[in-house]
């Protein structure tokens, strides 16, 4: 039984419907050209059914042309000779028409897209010509012309599975090459971004050695001569002299630290905490501003995030209130509390009671660290009178100092009354 020429269009409809239906919807490549293998095999299957010469090695090569092509990325060259094998075998038998080609057409577009033309243009080649040699010498009531004339139709298809493979292995090349480069751009761009940085924070520590190193040392090395005239006359150095002195060294060691950080990142620098807080009470008092400490709770060993922090706070509102607030002294109380710390400076100088603070760099830079670690900020003035600044910091329990070390504060000689 020769093929009917009315079948071929709704079959080639079917298959492609088929192929874009699957393609469509399918997200697993894998599960995709099993499903297209089953596709293919249902439609080949029913072609040979539907030849009443079809016998079991007929309806078998069908079977194994069609579902080999779940197979077709895993192994394109193997798929592709099988395929052309099975489904030339069965159209040399029982001449099914341009249907036949379907499978060996897939296979085509498979190995030209891995990258093998060659193969893929020999077993097009193969099949081609296999079947029209079989077609030429078994017409009977066909013209050789119209036969022909089928081949070259199918020819046309085979070239244009070669084309559609060929454009998409270049264009899985570009969307690679292309992720290559958007790799490499972003890598560039987050090297430029460090290195800008890099130049900057290189720009800002020669900034804060030419012009506060120097004034620095200026008045560490005035202050220092004028404690050594006084001595050399006999006379007792005032205590402001003293405390100027001890300051510009503690600010010429921590500018020195910063500068190190701000040139080498990876340094670490020694910050102040707690354990300074002595110091820094008494050269408040010697700079004549009236401190007393108070600290409650139990003291603990405390992250040092926190513990600069809490430093840096109490050295802001001393300043503000050494600045500001007249003839004016001021408390600073330190309580531990579970899982806070709460730092808290009053002064009862001229500040009016309502009146807003004054806004400056230091209360910003308080407000930023605070919240920076998800703590609160309060600085306002009192109702009786003067200001106050307190801060709430959260803390993770990392353990209680251990007995024996004493307090920080009692250590530099600073009196620190103890509450409950």
């Amino acid at each position: 039984m020769r093929h009917d020429p009315g079948r071929r269009p709704r079959a080639a409809d079917a298959a492609a419907q088929a192929l874009v239906t699957i393609r469509a919807t399918g997200k697993n490549p894998w599960v995709v050209d099993a499903a297209l293998a089953v596709v293919v095999a249902v439609l080949q299957e029913a072609g040979a059914l539907a030849l009443p010469g079809a016998g079991l090695p007929d309806h078998l090569a069908v079977l194994a042309g069609s579902l080999a092509l779940a197979l077709r990325r895993r192994a394109p060259i193997a798929v592709l000779l099988t395929v052309t094998a099975c489904m030339l075998f069965y159209a040399v038998r029982n001449d099914p028409g341009p249907p036949a080609g379907f499978p060996v057409l897939i296979t085509v577009y498979t190995a030209v897209r891995a990258g093998r033309p060659l193969p893929a243009a020999a077993a097009g080649a193969v099949f081609l010509g296999g079947t029209l040699a079989s077609r030429l010498a078994a017409a009977s009531g066909q013209a050789a012309q119209e036969i022909v004339q089928s081949t070259v139709l199918l020819v046309g298809w085979f070239l244009a599975a070669g084309v559609m493979g060929t454009v998409s292995r270049h264009q899985r090349a570009y969307l690679r090459q292309a992720e290559e480069r958007a790799a490499e751009a972003e890598r560039t761009r987050e090297e430029a971004a460090l290195r800008r940085a890099g130049e900057e924070r290189l720009r800002i520590a020669r900034e804060l050695h030419d012009s506060l190193t120097h004034s620095i040392s200026i008045i560490k090395v005035q202050a220092g001569v004028a404690v050594h005239l006084a001595g050399k006359r006999g006379e007792k150095a005032p205590d402001a002299l003293l405390a100027i002195q001890e300051a510009a060294g503690d600010a010429m060691r921590e500018l020195r630290a910063t500068l190190e950080v701000l040139r080498e990142p990876s340094a670490q620098s020694p910050a102040s905490g707690l354990e300074h807080l002595g110091d820094l009470v008494d050269r408040a008092r010697a700079a004549g501003l009236p401190t007393t400490v108070t600290v409650a709770g139990e003291r603990r060993a405390l992250p040092s995030a926190v513990d600069h922090s809490a430093y840096r706070i109490v050295q802001e509102a001393l300043t503000n209130v050494a600045r500001h607030a007249g003839r004016a002294s001021a408390a600073v109380h330190i309580g531990y509390g579970p899982g806070e710390l709460v730092v808290r400076v009053d002064d009862d100088g001229r500040a009016s009671p309502g009146a807003p603070p004054a806004p400056g760099n230091g209360l910003t830079g308080m407000r930023e660290r605070v919240t920076a670690l998800g703590g609160e900020l309060r600085a306002e003035p009192r109702p009786e009178g003067g200001f106050t600044v307190r801060a709430r910091l959260p803390v993770a329990e990392i353990g209680a100092s251990p007995p024996g070390t004493g307090s920080p504060l009692t250590r530099t000689g600073c009196p620190v009354e103890e509450t409950s």
